[in-house]
C-alpha cells in the first residue's frame, strides 16, 4: 500500500480481534515512530509498549475515553519531556499508526486525562508526561469499518495568502 493510499483509507478502529502483534510488525510500527520528524531534531519521545491485560486496565483508567483499550492485544505509550510540544508526539503517532494500517493493523490514539495517574502507572520519571497511548490491534469483523465522517470538501479549508470568505 501506497503511503497516500494508507492516509485516505486508515480509520480509527476500537474492536479488535484475540491476536497478538507480533514482534516483527511491532519493531516496524515502533521503527516509524521513531523516524518521525521532531523540533531541532531532539526526537524527545520514548514509546512504552503495553501488553499486559493489568497494566491496559490501569492505564486504560486514567483516560476518559479509554474502555477499549483493555482488550486491544497491544498498546503504545508515547512518554514526551514536560516542558516540550506535544506536536512531535503527534508526529510520531501518526507515523506508527501508518505503518500499522499499512500490515493490517488497526489502531485508535486516546488522550490520558489523568496525566498524573498516567505517570504514576507507568513509573515515569518526574520529567516525562504521557499525554497519548495508541491503542493497536487486528480489526474485529464483526463490527463495520466505517468509512468515517464525510471530510469538508477542500475547497472550503482553503485560502491563499489571507482568509478569505467562501
Amino acid at each position: 500500500m501506497d503511503a497516500y493510499t494508507a492516509i485516505r483509507q486508515k480509520r480509527d478502529t476500537r474492536n479488535y480481534i484475540d491476536k497478538a502483534i507480533n514482534d516483527h510488525d511491532l519493531h516496524k510500527i515502533l521503527q516509524a515512530g521513531r523516524m518521525a520528524g521532531s523540533s531541532t531534531n531532539k526526537q524527545p519521545y520514548s514509546f512504552i509498549v503495553i501488553r499486559s491485560k493489568d497494566q491496559k486496565t490501569a492505564i486504560a483508567a486514567c483516560g476518559d475515553y479509554m474502555r477499549h483499550a483493555i482488550n486491544a492485544p497491544l498498546l503504545i505509550a508515547i512518554a514526551m519531556p514536560k516542558d516540550h510540544t506535544f506536536f512531535d508526539a503527534g508526529r510520531t503517532a501518526q507515523n506508527m499508526m501508518i505503518a500499522a494500517w499499512d500490515l493490517g493493523i488497526s489502531s485508535c490514539p486516546v488522550v490520558t486525562h489523568d496525566t498524573e495517574g498516567a505517570s504514576l502507572v507507568l513509573n515515569l520519571p518526574n520529567d516525562l508526561l504521557v499525554r497519548f497511548v495508541i491503542v493497536m490491534g487486528y480489526h474485529d469483523p464483526r463490527y463495520p469499518l466505517g468509512s468515517g465522517r464525510p471530510r469538508k470538501p477542500l475547497d472550503s479549508i482553503i485560502h491563499f495568502e489571507e482568509w478569505q470568505t467562501v
